[in-house]
């Protein structure tokens, strides 16, 4: 009967994201909605994209298993992270009506840059939709009471198909109403959780638990925790194309404010049920399965299914806004451009479609990830660390200076994805994120006072 609800829910945000995908018309239309988000569709997308697995099935997990020190990533180092996004990116990135962030590298440094920043963006995009589907096989099993990996194969199927009918309209959209639906049920389930077991909960809290800080943790140890979610996805992707389809520039930034307040907010409510979980489950086989558990546990069977469905809603949304950004980077930045030097007529109609095949590939690539993964936080956490370093250093100069050009952008974007290889997975030394930022800056200063002696 569960299952059944459940599937009458997904049918239904299926159906709704297919009516509203027959306005797409153009290839704009599909990957950035027209440039139409207002402040609401623009605040509870951005909001939406970033608040979905990691957040409610990710941090749950980790603060059952480390406690309060294990929410460092999420929620309040992603937090951070559209917090910088709205007072630094926002409004300049917006200004150039741009359709991909793959765009930004052509304008400001040429086509080989555009390429290559994209074959390097998409890797991230596929990590963070491999966390997604996770997740909501993680759900779907935990309902079910069947395999893990079955369940992420069908989350899988089900994910491919709701973002190749989509486009960014139907997800900002869906955005919206399933924004709204998790935010009741997450503050409904803290509210029976409060009134029925929280005061002694609360107080069994073992105190260690309660701590932000890790016993022999050094100051380069916390940089490095910190400045891979807040950094690292700085400018990913998925978060910067909400800017680029807002209407105005002021709503691209004052909706990730605002996105920001209420991700800190509702953020907290699995952080809370990551701390009093082992006192009301103890040894979980799958710590991600906490959150679902301890609705199951606590709530009425109706009030349940609504809150998986908006689970299984919010994990939709962020996944497809991955799938979406490979396909745009693919097809955008890399198809087209190949198709249009060697003389073939691209219609929006092509567009649409090596977009949307795109899609169904790279979710395939992300299924597989997902079923290999040891869990979602090591996805969220390695999709925001490989590759970005480059990036976020070429996307400021690109957007605050006129300091460097198309070498000293090769250098760190190449160098930053080598270097971290190298530090996390080939030498495996503590810090890899910072060494490989601090390696990539400093290839793109080298790269552009070399050129400037040149000149």
């Amino acid at each position: 009967m569960t299952l059944f609800a459940l599937a009458v829910y997904l049918a239904a945000q299926f159906a709704l994201g297919y009516y509203i995908s027959r306005r797409i018309k153009t290839e704009e239309d599909y990957l950035i909605g027209g440039r139409s988000l207002g402040m609401g569709l623009a605040t509870f997308s951005i909001f939406a994209t970033w608040f979905g697995a990691e957040t409610c099935i990710g941090a749950s997990g980790r603060v059952y298993l480390d406690g309060l020190s294990g929410g460092t990533h999420d929620p309040f180092g992603y937090a951070l992270c559209i917090l910088f996004m709205g007072l630094f990116i926002a409004v300049p990135i917006w200004k150039l009506k741009l359709t991909t962030l793959g765009d930004l590298f052509r304008i400001r440094y040429g086509s080989v840059v555009e390429k290559t920043a994209s074959i390097i963006m998409i890797p991230t995009s596929l990590l963070w939709a491999g966390a997604q589907i996770r997740a909501f096989g993680q759900i779907l099993a935990a309902m079910s009471g069947t395999n893990v990996d079955l369940m992420i194969t069908l989350a899988a199927v089900f994910i491919i198909a709701y973002t190749y009918l989509g486009g960014f309209l139907a997800d900002a959209w869906t955005d919206l109403i399933q924004g709204g639906a998790l935010v009741l049920g997450l503050v409904t389930l803290f509210l029976f959780m409060l009134f029925s077991d929280g005061p002694s909960l609360l107080q069994a809290i073992p105190r260690e638990r309660l701590s932000m800080k890790v016993p022999g943790l050094s100051i380069m140890d916390l940089v490095e925790s910190w400045s891979v979610p807040v950094l690292g996805s700085l400018v990913a992707a998925e978060l910067v194309t909400r800017a680029i389809a807002s209407k105005t520039a002021r709503i691209a930034r004052r909706a990730s404010i605002a996105a920001f307040a209420g991700y800190i907010l509702l953020g907290l409510i699995p952080v809370f049920i990551g701390l009093v979980g082992p006192l009301a489950i103890t040894n979980l086989e799958h710590a991600e399965q906490i959150l679902p558990l301890m609705a199951q546990k606590y709530l009425p069977h109706f009030l349940y299914i609504l809150l998986l469905g908006a689970l299984l809603s919010a994990i939709l949304s962020t996944v497809d806004s991955a799938l979406l950004t490979c396909g745009s980077l693919t097809s955008h930045n890399i198809v087209v451009p190949f198709l249009l030097q060697k003389n073939f007529e691209v219609s929006d109609a092509t567009k649409l479609q090596l977009a949307r095949r795109s899609v169904v590939f790279f979710g395939v690539i992300s299924c597989l990830l997902a079923l290999s993964a040891d869990g979602v936080y090591h996805l969220v956490a390695e999709a925001s660390a490989f590759g970005s370093s480059g990036l976020v250093v070429v996307v400021i100069f690109a957007l605050y200076s006129q300091f460097g050009n198309e070498y000293s952008a090769m250098l760190s974007l190449v160098g930053g994805v080598i270097s971290y290889v190298l530090f996390a997975h080939i030498l495996v030394v503590p810090h890899p994120f910072v060494l490989s930022l601090s390696t990539a800056l400093l290839l793109y200063l080298l790269g552009g006072f070399r050129l400037s002696r040149i000149s």
